[in-house]
Order: structure tokens, then sequence, then C-alpha cells
């Protein structure tokens, strides 16, 4: 891909436009949280533009010297490393000038539910939220649940969490959908390998400005919790279901003994999913097709399988395999799948531009 001169000016022009403004001391609150952001976001564009128009200058000057019969070998060698060079750092410039999702630097929520499989797709839930710790865990980020439905085995029918931390949703986007485990449950005394499935939804969080939350949109139900929970449970009406009467999204939050904090967690839920209804909206086919890798549950619809019996992860849409599944189970290993996916979405990107 040759980025044409005028493009690489233009990038220049308009760095230099935004720094000269911030430099100005003019600018103030909003504004200057804007241009502060426009420059953050556009500042590795311009340094590889500036890379290669240096590039091309410093070529057109040792194809000038090559003419020079003394200077020749020197030149022709330089001119040789330049010119391999230069595909790279154009790549790397049309990487940078990807339209970028707004969502990709915020704090997600995080839900993993059991899908086909019972007792042993609760475990596999659990497991699978490990493996997000341990990934999170090296990056460091902070994973905090919000909501939890266990079973008596130590396994997940539902887990929702919130993950903060840089760059969340750029990284975790593309591990919602449905993940396969082939293996022997701890719960099968027989010794059969069964099949089992978990889905895994990641939803960017908005800021508060983003989705303002009207109390006469909302209606707010509270009852007694049921379930674990020892002397507390039934005693106090501590639980909140919140219904959001446009939408009719409902969010229902028990964990906590604390009213108050059930209405916290169940808002930060429910303002979370009508962002995601917002988005969906917004993206409209582009964001159908991304529902659509969510599915059921069934244990056909997926996106990746985890085979213990073979040690081996494969993510079916990439037909990437790797015989590491201890390593991708601790979450250390998940990020060359997670970066392979990444890969894969630029190069899209990047062919539908050319086309």
């Amino acid at each position: 891909m040759t980025i044409p001169e005028e493009r690489l000016r233009q990038i220049a022009h308009r760095f230099a436009e935004i720094e000269a403004r911030l430099a100005s001391g003019q600018l103030e609150g909003e504004a200057f949280v804007a241009a502060s952001r426009d420059y953050a976001e556009l500042e590795p564009v311009a340094k590889a533009a500036e890379e290669i128009r240096e590039m091309r200058a410093e070529i057109a000057e040792l194809a000038a010297l090559t003419q020079d019969p003394e200077m020749r070998a020197l030149a022709d060698e330089e001119l040789g490393k330049l010119r391999d060079a230069l595909p790279e750092a154009e790549h790397r410039l049309a990487l940078a000038m990807l339209p970028r999702d707004s969502a990709d630097e915020r704090p997600a929520m995080l839900e993993i539910r059991a899908g086909t499989g019972g007792d042993e797709a609760a475990l596999f839930a659990a497991d699978l939220y490990r493996m997000y710790e341990g990934y999170a865990a090296t990056r460091g980020w902070k994973v905090e649940p919000v909501s939890l439905n266990a079973n008596d085995l130590g396994g997940f029918k539902e887990i929702v969490a919130e993950v903060t931390g840089t760059g969340v949703f750029a990284k975790l986007k593309f591990e919602a959908g449905v993940h396969r485990v082939q293996r022997v449950p701890v719960t099968e005394s027989g010794g059969r390998i069964h099949t089992s499935a978990a889905t895994v939804a990641v939803m960017p969080e908005p800021s508060e400005v983003e989705v303002q939350l009207e109390d006469k949109d909302i209606r707010v139900d509270i009852y007694r919790a049921s379930g674990a929970g020892g002397q507390h449970v039934n005693k106090t009406d501590s639980a909140v279901r919140m219904t959001h009467l446009p939408t009719g999204i409902v969010v229902a939050m028990q964990d906590e003994r604390s009213q108050h904090r059930n209405r916290a967690k169940a808002m930060a839920v429910l303002r979370t999913r009508i962002y995601e209804k917002m988005r969906d909206e917004a993206h409209g086919v582009e964001a159908e097709a991304r529902k659509a890798m969510v599915g059921s549950g069934d244990r056909s619809e997926r996106i990746r399988t985890y085979n213990f019996p073979q040690g081996r992860v494969t993510d079916h849409r990439i037909g990437l395999t790797l015989h590491k599944l201890e390593e991708v189970l601790a979450g250390a290993g998940l990020a060359e799948l997670i970066e392979a996916l990444i890969a894969e979405d630029q190069a899209k990107r990047l062919a539908a531009q050319d086309g």
C-alpha cells in the first residue's frame, strides 16, 4: 500500500494545527479535553507519517548519490535497506489510520453463562472466568464480580464482572460468542468425553453522561433475596429488580446484603446494556453480525473449542489451533489468540479500504 504524499502532508498539517491550539493556552474545559483527545489519537499517526516522509526523502538523496561512482556501492547498500523497510512503515501507518471503535479504551462488563451441559457447563463457565482473570492480571487490569449464580460444585450458571483498565474492550471484544469444551467431566464416573458450552458477552461501559437514566423511565421492584446466603436470606428486602421502560431491559441484583449496593450494581449493568443496545442500533448490520456470534448457548454454535484430551484450543473464526490448553486457560496464553484475532480484523478492514 503506497500512501500518497499529499495524504502525509495533510496528516502533518492537522497535527501541527492541534498542537498549536493546545499550546495557545486559549482552550478551556470541554474544548481543551476534546483537543487533548484528538492530539493523543493523531500523535501515533503523525509520527508514522513523518517516518515515511523522512524515509522517502532519504531514498531520493541516496538515489542521487548512486550517480557518483565513488559513493555508488555505499549508497546502493543503504538504498536497498530503506526500500525494504518502507512497505512495512507504510503498513504501520495504514493500520494507525484505520477508524477506531470509540469504545476500545473503555472498561467492560463481562458476562459468562453456562449453556448446554448442565453442571459441567457451569464448571466450564468458571474455568473461562478464571482464564479472563488470569489474562487481566497480565495486563494490570482489575476484575470485580458484579453478580454471580453458582452451583453446588463451584461452577457458575452465570457470572457478570466489571473489568477495568486500559484498552479493555479493544482486547476482549472478540471473546464474545459460544465457547465449547470437550473433556471427561468430574461428574462422569464412566470416563466418557462430554461436550459442553458457555456463552461469553463483552459490553463496553459507558459514562453517566453518555447514558443518562431518568427516574420516570425506570421501575424499581424490591424483594427478598433467595438462594444461598445463610441466616440473612429472606429476612430483609434487599434484592433489586430494575426495568428500563423505554427498552424493556430488565436487570435483577441480589448478591449484596445492602439494598443500596444492589441498586448501584443494577444501575451499572442496566446502563451498560442500554449503551450496548444504542451501539447495536447505530452500527446496524455490523452489530447484528456481532450479536449473532453469541448465539443461544447451544454447543453447535461455537467460536472456540477447548479440547482437553488433545490439550489444544482451536479458534474456528481464524482457523488457529494452539497446543497449549493449560497456558491458555491460565490466562497468559490467551494473549496469542486475542492478538491473532485483532490482526485478522485489521487485515480485513485494510482489504475493505483497498477494495
